[in-house]
C-alpha cells in the first residue's frame, strides 16, 4: 500500500515490486499455453483464427470456444465501472495535441532512457526486437499503437485502440511462454520475461513519464489534461493486464510508483548500450522522400542532442553514446512557449494543436514505415506448435 506522505520510501511497496517480478498475467498466460498445445485435436486447444474471430466479432461468434479463450475475453470485454469514455476521449485529444513532443519523449526519455537499467533490455536482445533491420519497424509499431489508443472512441469495444491493445496483451503472453519454455531465460535472476512489475513500470512510461517529459520541453499541461491522460492509460493498462492496484488515476501516485521502481533497478547492464546505439543509427535509415541522406544525418544528430538534454552526460556515457550538445532543445522550448502557453489557452488554438499533432503523426509514421501499412506487428499465423483448423 502506498504511503500518502510524499517523498517517503515505502518498504512494503519495494517488497511487492520485487515479488511481482515473478507474477504473470495469468489469464493471458493460460491462453498462450492453450495456443501451444501440441495435440491438434485437443478440445481446449486455441487457434489464432479463433482468437482473431473473437477479437473482431466477439466471443459468441466462436463455436464452442475453449475455456482459455472464454476466460481471456471475459477479462477484457466487460468495461469497469470506473471507466468514463468522455474522459478517455479527452485524454486521447490531450496526447494528440502534444504532437512531436510526445514522440520525442517516448523515444528519448522513456525508451532509450530505460536502457540504462538491466533486465527488460535483455528481453529485447533475446527476441531481436530492436536490433538490426527490425529497429525502425519495431519503434514504429509501438508508436502506431500508442497513437491508435488516442483516437476518438478508439478504446470502445469496436475501436482500433481496443483491438491493438488486446493484440499486444496476447503477444506479451506468447513471448513469455516461448522464453520460459524454449529459451534459457534466468527467471531467478531477472524475473519472468514479461512480469507484472515490468508491465506496470512500462505503463508508467506512457502516462506520467510522458507528462513529465513534455513539461521539460516547455509544454503547458493543466490538471484537467493530466487527469484525462492518466484516465486513458489507466484503461489501457487494465486491458493490458496490469494488476488493478497499480492502475493510477492521479499523476502524483504514478510518479511515486515509478520512483520506487527506479529504486529496485540495477544499472549498467550489457544489453542497453547496443540497443541505444542501434536506435540512434537507425535514424539514418528513415524513409525521407527528398534529401534522404542529409535528413537522416540531421535526425541522428537531433536525437543525440535531445538525449543529452534528457539523460545528461552520465546517461550518455552509461549507454556508450557519442558526445553531443543539447543544441536542438532551445528551438523546441521557444516553439512550445508560443504553441502551448499562448495558442493552447484558447479553444481555437487547441483545435490547431490537435490538427497539427495528427498531421505530425501521419508524417512521422511514414518516415518509419515507408510505404508499409502501420500496425503493431503481425500476429503469427499460428504460434509454434499450433495449427489452423
Amino acid at each position: 500500500m502506498l504511503l500518502r506522505q510524499h517523498g517517503k520510501v515505502d518498504p512494503a511497496l519495494l517488497t511487492t515490486i520485487g515479488e511481482r517480478l515473478t507474477a504473470r498475467d495469468t489469464v493471458a498466460a493460460e491462453l498462450a499455453s492453450a495456443m501451444r498445445v501440441s495435440d491438434a485435436v485437443h478440445p481446449e486447444r486455441v487457434t489464432m483464427r479463433q482468437f482473431r474471430r473473437a477479437l473482431a466479432e466477439g466471443i459468441d461468434s466462436v463455436p464452442n470456444p475453449p475455456k482459455a479463450l472464454r476466460d481471456f475475453f471475459a477479462a477484457v470485454d466487460p468495461v469497469p465501472d470506473w471507466v468514463d469514455f468522455d474522459l478517455v476521449n479527452e485524454g486521447g485529444r490531450v496526447a494528440r495535441r502534444f504532437g512531436r513532443n510526445a514522440a520525442d519523449v517516448m523515444l528519448q526519455l522513456a525508451l532509450i532512457g530505460s536502457y540504462r537499467f538491466d533486465g527488460p533490455p535483455r528481453l529485447l536482445v533475446e527476441t531481436g526486437g530492436l536490433t538490426g533491420g527490425s529497429a525502425l519497424r519495431r519503434i514504429a509499431e509501438t508508436q502506431q499503437w500508442a497513437t491508435a489508443v488516442t483516437g476518438h472512441d478508439a478504446m470502445r469495444r469496436s475501436g482500433q485502440g481496443f483491438h491493438l491493445t488486446v493484440h499486444v496483451r496476447l503477444m506479451h503472453a506468447l513471448v513469455n511462454h516461448r522464453m520460459e519454455h524454449d529459451g534459457d531465460w534466468d527467471v531467478d535472476r531477472w524475473g519472468l520475461p514479461v512480469n507484472q512489475s515490468d508491465l506496470a513500470a512500462t505503463l508508467g512510461l506512457f502516462n506520467a513519464v510522458q507528462l513529465l517529459g513534455v513539461r521539460l520541453l516547455g509544454v503547458r499541461v493543466t490538471r484537467a489534461e493530466s487527469r484525462a491522460l492518466m484516465h486513458l492509460w489507466k484503461y489501457v493498462g487494465h486491458l493490458l493486464g496490469v494488476d488493478q492496484d497499480w492502475l493510477y488515476d492521479r499523476e502524483i501516485l504514478q510518479h511515486r510508483f515509478n520512483y520506487h521502481v527506479l529504486l529496485t533497478q540495477s544499472y549498467g547492464g550489457s544489453a542497453g548500450p547496443p540497443l541505444a546505439n542501434a536506435l540512434v543509427e537507425a535514424q539514418t535509415a528513415l524513409h525521407f522522400t527528398r534529401f534522404a541522406r542529409l535528413r537522416g544525418a540531421y535526425a541522428r544528430a537531433r536525437l543525440l542532442s535531445m538525449l543529452r538534454y534528457f539523460l545528461g552526460r552520465r546517461g550518455m556515457r552509461d549507454l556508450g553514446l557519442p558526445h553531443a550538445l543539447p543544441w536542438a532543445v532551445p528551438p523546441v522550448l521557444a516553439a512550445n512557449l508560443l504553441r502551448y502557453h499562448v495558442l493552447g489557452r484558447t479553444a481555437a488554438g487547441r483545435a490547431h494543436l490537435l490538427r497539427s499533432g495528427d498531421r505530425f503523426v501521419r508524417h512521422h509514421l511514414h518516415h518509419y514505415f515507408g510505404e508499409q501499412p502501420p500496425g503493431v506487428g503481425p500476429l503469427p499465423a499460428e504460434p509454434p506448435g499450433a495449427v489452423t483448423p
